[in-house]
């Protein structure tokens, strides 16, 4: 057996089928854009019975919103007071006791003077697709608006549109850092993982008994 052929015949098929994994990775991924472009927010477009806006969690550090988050938390901030809906869902990781994100969301909005009371915090925020669909599932959520990133935007109103929720991504103004790169792969990978997970449609993490958004934002406080 001449394995200097064998060897080179392994490293074109693995070279192949690297390079068609790569091509699908990148199909999927700039389905998942050009699908859910159309559901940016128009400042001329009115909207209707908006039943709130998400805000998806970008990080806290020491008690305070990372620059990311503090740009998602201005937009819904500025969305509510311009009446485009009366309910905000701070949705993001609080899973232990050192480290909480959604209730430093919600005391940084009530300091902008939104009340607390119109103020859900969603606990179990812990990913996108979590957020989404504890939206859905949790809040009984039917129209909202998704407040992040434009980058990550597409993956959130995408996992919406396949829960069969009535999404507008509304993005945030936000000045790319050195790290953006690394976002820009992860996201990329993300894409595709949550691409699955949409079509699929697990369970979100953790559950539990319905919260309507349309009631007292005050009951999900702890």
């Amino acid at each position: 057996m001449n394995w200097k052929k064998v060897t080179k015949s392994i490293i074109n098929v693995v070279c192949i089928i690297s390079i068609i994994c790569i091509l699908i990775v990148c199909m999927l991924n700039e389905y998942v854009i050009s699908s859910t472009k159309k559901q940016f927010f128009k400042e001329d477009q009115i909207y209707e019975q908006i039943d709130c806006i998400l805000v998806l969690g970008a990080g806290v550090k020491e008690g305070k919103p990372t620059p990311m988050l503090k740009d998602r938390l201005d937009k819904a901030i500025e969305l509510y007071q311009k009446g485009y809906a009366d309910k905000i869902i701070m949705s993001g990781d609080h899973g232990r006791e050192d480290y909480d994100e959604v209730n430093v969301m919600k005391k940084y909005a009530i300091e902008k003077g939104v009340p607390s009371s119109a103020i859900f915090m969603d606990h179990a925020g812990f990913s996108t697709y979590d957020s989404i669909y504890r939206a859905k599932e949790i809040f009984e959520v039917k129209k909202m608006f998704v407040v992040t990133q434009e980058y990550h935007l597409y993956r959130a109103l995408f996992i919406a549109k396949f829960l069969e929720l009535d999404a507008i991504g509304v993005p945030t103004q936000y000045k790319p850092n050195k790290c953006q790169s690394y976002r820009d792969f992860r996201e990329l990978l993300a894409r595709n993982k949550d691409l699955l997970k949409s079509l699929t449609k697990p369970p979100s993490t953790y559950l539990g008994k319905t919260i309507p958004v349309t009631g007292d934002g005050n009951i999900t406080n702890d």
